[in-house]
């Protein structure tokens, strides 16, 4: 090659590699810029255009099709979805109707619903103010705080004639462990279950008492497993209500209103609805026999407020209501200026706290935090969600899930009291959610 030809070829390359590396940094620069934009936008829950924030509207569509495809198979009465992502509210549908005796009386995005267990998140989050107070640690024995469940007896099995026989418990049951439902209690939702069929009997899970009434008669009763050995779904966040009466010196309702609803704006949200708000009350449903839905007349009636609320299931709230409290948590405790807990409490929030013996008895990637069931392996669980998103649901059919590394939250409401049918929109509404995330 001719010095003057090899000189022009030099150039080129030179010129290319150039422009490529301009064009590397250029795309570096937009991401990083794209990351500190989401970061650092404005986190107010106003309604944004999807793709502003990483998400596709043709794709979200999806969501709105196969949720009224299941009110028109009747598997649900009625539906509302909303996701946020980046504090902004990119999808918000409702389907179907409150009572299928009214086809007329239509779903709307502020219905109320009976959300059930989503109380429990709430309850959690009420225990860690108390907890960043320091009115209670992590492995404190409960007893220090519940002297009637220092000589807890544990159940063993039963006799010849089938009363249960019990053991002394091995050691006391602690603070974590009732936040993680490792304490050995039982609960009201397996009648063939000795200590559950006693809860149920003696009716200790009873809102026209005091929370007081619930420990007295609790106190008396075995638990399930020794303390710390296995994971068990519990009444234990209806003890973390009492607990907050105790350390708050307030009533467990006034102290969710006072101190997390109203900073939180979550007005619909509470124990009881109130008169003028009926009219929004989704009505639970089972499956009818011969097919189709019937209105669950077996509900206590939504407008007595009760004298002990259940903190594991008792609250009506609406999906924006809900959005507030998910929004928080990914904000790192605050809203809207309004600081409720701190970024490392929210972080211990959802963190697995479950101990490795207990961890052995629950699913698998998953574990259990101080108030929500944690993702800890994704491939393990089965689950399109993040390592490390965070979640529950409500036994007629309400869930959500939050994701922190995706920096979305999607809330689901309906009322059909088919577990079986709720849990799979609860999974399908997960692959609809992450196939419409495209973007930062």
């Amino acid at each position: 090659m001719q010095p003057r030809r090899f000189e022009g070829a030099k150039k080129k390359i030179t010129g290319l590699v150039l422009t490529a590396l301009l064009a590397l940094a250029a795309a570096a620069s937009l991401a990083e810029l794209r990351t500190v934009s989401a970061a650092t936008a404005v986190r107010d829950l106003a309604s944004a255009a999807p793709e502003s924030v990483g998400v596709s509207s043709q794709r979200l569509r999806r969501i709105d099709e196969a949720m009224k495809r299941a009110v028109d198979e009747k598997r649900t009465a009625g539906v509302v979805t909303l996701l946020t992502r980046h504090g902004k509210i990119v999808h918000h549908s409702a389907a179907g109707v409150k009572d299928v005796r009214k086809p007329s009386d239509v779903v709307q995005k502020d219905s109320i619903f009976r959300i059930y267990s989503m109380s429990k998140p709430i309850t959690g989050a009420a225990m860690m103010m108390l907890y960043e107070e320091g009115k209670w640690r992590l492995d404190d024995p409960v007893s220090r705080h519940i002297p009637e469940f220092a000589k807890l007896q544990v159940l063993t099995g039963t006799n010849a004639e089938g009363a249960p026989t019990t053991e002394p418990a091995r050691r006391q049951m602690t603070m974590r462990e009732l936040m993680t439902h490792t304490a050995g209690l039982g609960y009201v939702l397996n009648a063939s279950n000795p200590v559950d069929r006693m809860i149920i009997q003696g009716r200790v899970l009873d809102t026209a008492a005091p929370l007081q009434t619930m420990i007295d008669k609790l106190g008396k009763l075995p638990l399930l497993a020794q303390p710390g050995t296995r994971w068990s779904y519990s009444i234990a966040v209806d003890v973390q209500g009492y607990l907050v009466e105790k350390f708050s010196g307030m009533k467990f309702d006034e102290f969710l209103r006072t101190r997390l609803f109203e900073p939180l704006g979550m007005k619909d949200t509470a124990f009881y609805v109130p008169q003028e708000k009926l009219s929004r009350l989704a009505l639970v449903h089972n499956d009818a026999q011969g097919g189709g839905l019937v209105v669950d007349e077996n509900r206590p009636d939504p407008k007595v407020v009760p004298l002990g609320a259940s903190g594991g299931g008792g609250l009506f709230s609406t999906a924006m209501d809900y959005a507030r409290f998910t929004e928080m948590l990914l904000n790192g405790g605050q809203l809207n200026g309004v600081r409720i807990l701190a970024p490392r409490t929210v972080e211990m929030m959802h963190t697995n706290y479950v101990n490795p013996e207990a961890l052995k008895t629950m699913g698998a990637g998953t574990g259990w935090s101080l108030g929500f069931q944690v993702v800890t392996d994704a491939a393990a669980a089965g689950s399109p969600e993040s390592d490390g998103s965070y979640n529950w649901y409500g036994i007629a059919g309400t869930w959500f899930w939050i994701d922190p590394k995706e920096d979305f939250a999607f809330i689901g409401m309906l009322q059909n009291q088919n577990l079986g049918t709720a849990r799979q929109l609860h999974g399908l509404s997960r692959n609809l959610v992450y196939q419409a995330i495209v973007g930062e």
